[in-house]
């Protein structure tokens, strides 16, 4: 046997695999032609014509991209302008941008962590902080999700000299916010750092729109991680911190250090969104009645929500065919919204994940309405 068929017969396997538990994933090209309630856009920064107008003018004064990793020779001043904003923005001394959020989480975890570390987790964190503990090869202990006492019992188990406490700040699947004061709290008691993915909750959270730690400083959270491809509406991460920990980081971590520089167009982009957040408070108001008013309508019609106040608005369906079922009957009206599976989230906890931006309008929300409300009906009079 060659050793291609090898390879072939494996990925062959693979994929027959998934196909047989119907969870085989299909990529569409999204044409902009139906209304979308599953990106992460949240404050519709990503379509304003002031940021559209910076990302292009940013690439004819600086260039399409870097051209090189950021210590070599693609750090520009536009980054450092960037890294600068952000750090005052969070209240942190220093930040460091990534090229994604995904290598940002595995940078940190590898630049801190090594076997001898202690990771606590909670148990819904997002894929990239349990890929960057495996990476570093600490063993990461998961504690029930939001819950303190858990957290409290399994950190005071630990004797290691070094302890880390890692959570996402909003749950990118259920849309609930990680209590930061009784994290802080725990760490601090058993000396341990903190670290906050607040990938969903920059922009959107806080009285000036810099996420759920909004109020807690880098003593309290070390480690702020922040993606700028979310409400910001443009692309990459960066991490928050005081000057040590971003020296440590510039230094040590692979996913920084061997990667090229986020386009320096983007980096102009981002600069315009964040002064839009900071000025125009309006767009998270707006933002703030949409959700209440989904939440309102979703509610008169019985629908099972969970309990969010963010953007992320899950419909908990559980069953995986209900959920696939009910994701093809909003599409076949023009409405996009995320169907999540396991391996996603756990076993039983399929569900559409809806999400609201503030670039919908009302009429946009009673679509959606409408179309959840012809879903309940016609599962009412043709049950499977």
């Amino acid at each position: 046997m060659l050793v291609s068929d090898v390879w072939h017969q494996r990925l062959a396997s693979a994929r027959q695999q998934r196909v047989e538990e119907q969870r085989w994933r299909h990529r569409q090209v999204n044409t902009h032609s139906t209304l979308d309630f599953a990106g992460n856009d949240y404050l519709g920064l990503a379509h304003d014509p002031r940021v559209q107008a910076a990302q292009a003018e940013g690439a004819r004064r600086f260039g399409a991209g870097a051209g090189a990793s950021h210590l070599v020779s693609g750090h520009l001043e536009i980054h450092d302008a960037l890294e600068d904003a952000l750090a005052q923005w969070t209240g942190r001394q220093r930040a460091l941008l990534f090229s994604t959020g995904y290598m940002a989480n595995l940078g940190v975890l590898q630049a801190l962590a090594a076997p001898h570390t202690a990771l606590f987790q909670d148990r819904l964190n997002h894929a990239s902080l349990l890929d960057g503990a495996t990476l570093s090869g600490a063993r990461s202990r998961r504690f029930h999700h939001r819950d303190g006492a858990d957290l409290e019992r399994l950190i005071a188990r630990s004797s290691a000299t070094h302890k880390l406490v890692v959570s996402d700040g909003v749950f990118s699947m259920d849309g609930d916010v990680a209590d930061i004061a009784t994290l802080a709290h725990v760490s601090q008691q058993h000396n341990a750092w903190l670290m906050i993915d607040d990938a969903h909750g920059l922009g959107v959270l806080g009285d000036n729109g810099s996420g759920c730690v909004e109020g807690f400083d880098s003593q309290a959270v070390p480690i702020l991680v922040g993606t700028l491809g979310k409400a910001l509406g443009t692309a990459g991460a960066f991490v928050a911190g005081d000057a040590v920990l971003i020296d440590h980081l510039t230094q040590f971590a692979r996913s920084y250090v061997y990667t090229t520089a986020q386009p320096p167009s983007i980096a102009a982009a981002t600069l315009e969104a964040l002064t839009i957040v900071q000025r125009e408070p309006e767009h998270r108001q707006q933002l703030t009645r949409h959700i209440h008013y989904f939440r309102q309508q979703a509610q008169a019609l019985r629908l099972p929500l969970a309990d969010s106040h963010t953007p992320i608005q899950p419909l908990l369906l559980g069953d995986e065919s209900r959920t696939m079922a009910w994701a093809a009957k909003l599409s076949q009206r023009g409405i996009h919204v995320g169907a999540i599976r396991p391996p996603t989230v756990p076993m039983g906890a399929a569900r559409l994940r809806i999400t609201l931006s503030a670039r919908h309008t009302p009429s946009d929300i009673d679509r959606l309405i409408e179309g959840l409300s012809i879903c309940l009906y016609e599962e009412a009079v043709c049950p499977a």
